[in-house]
């Protein structure tokens, strides 16, 4: 039996220069970081006895037969792409909703091919598993995402990550003046809106390189603006960077917001937030807000029905928390 832990990510500034159409003509950039929130993979191979040869526990209990009668998708084209034709059961938990701007489909393709590497008894590096993983969910099943996701969940830590053609560099910034208020000062909120990320991009990557290369030139000049404010301990012009991004980031595609996020978003800014965005590729999930500490209790009391996730950032990547292979 093996069991992964693969954390989640906030991606502050370079959101869509991390697609291939855009990084193979331009280099692309982000800046990102994990949080103590995880998704948890269990995996092992399934006794004879049974009388499934697959059994699959996510929002669904799937107990089936054949490779093809797998509902999960990502499940069945890992299963497919590492060609396992043992019987296997396989357990998925989060933290966080499922489709929520978080990279959970990403972190979930990383944990569970860290799973399956391990069940093998295969040592893959975290910055290999993550260009597999990219590898997979662009080249084997065909979304539209981009390749950041899948480096941070399985490397972790605050980083720029740089994207150029055939080449991924990490910069892991290790000391960030004022990290603590920066922490204190950002707030997760959950919209209630699930949607599914590779739609939503698909309305706008295709255009990233064309019509978008203005917008998207200004995503990657925010990334390093925003790691010299962290380096200058300037966290609260941190704050409006990302308000300045937001209103970029919306003029990609009508689809990255909605008004029901919008009038969330001004809420927040009548309030005292300097700036905040949607995570991910837009559309719903969760709202992050940089919002100075003073002004946060008001906020959530006359707002009372808004969900509030407290996190922390964290330095670790997508990693096997136990090991029996005789289980």
């Amino acid at each position: 039996m093996i069991i992964t832990k693969t954390p989640y990510r906030i991606s502050f500034f370079g959101g869509g220069s991390d697609y291939p159409n855009w990084f193979n003509k331009f280099s692309g950039q982000v800046l990102s970081t994990t949080i103590n929130k995880h998704i948890y993979i269990t995996c092992r191979f399934l006794p004879k006895f049974f009388k499934h040869k697959y059994r699959i526990v996510w929002s669904k209990i799937e107990n089936v037969k054949n490779i093809n009668q797998i509902q999960h998708e990502s499940v069945k084209g890992l299963l497919k792409y590492y060609k396992i034709n043992n019987g296997v059961e396989i357990h998925y938990d989060g933290d966080l909703p499922a489709r929520s701007g978080m990279g959970s489909s990403s972190c979930f393709t990383v944990g569970l091919m860290k799973a399956i590497n391990s069940l093998n008894n295969k040592n893959v590096s975290n910055l290999e598993l993550a260009k597999k993983a990219i590898f997979f969910e662009q080249r084997v099943m065909k979304e539209t995402v981009g390749s950041q996701d899948q480096v941070s969940a399985s490397i972790g830590g605050f980083n720029k990550i740089l994207f150029k053609k055939n080449k991924i560099l990490i910069k892991n910034i290790k000391k960030i003046k004022n990290i603590k208020k920066l922490e204190k000062n950002l707030l997760l909120i959950y919209t209630g809106i699930n949607r599914t990320a590779h739609k939503i991009a698909s309305t706008y990557a295709s255009k990233l390189s064309n019509d978008k290369k203005e917008y998207i030139l200004k995503i990657c000049d925010h990334v390093s603006e925003g790691e010299k404010l962290l380096n200058a301990g300037h966290i609260d012009d941190f704050g409006k960077l990302l308000n300045k991004a937001w209103y970029l980031k919306k003029k990609l595609s009508s689809s990255i917001s909605n008004s029901k996020i919008d009038e969330l978003y001004d809420l927040a800014i009548r309030y005292g937030a300097l700036g905040g965005k949607l995570l991910g590729a837009g559309g719903g999930g969760f709202l992050l807000l940089y919002m100075p500490n003073k002004f946060r209790k008001r906020f959530f009391k006359d707002n009372r029905t808004l969900i509030d996730i407290p996190f922390n950032f964290t330095n670790e990547g997508a990693q096997v928390i136990f090991k029996d292979l005789n289980r």
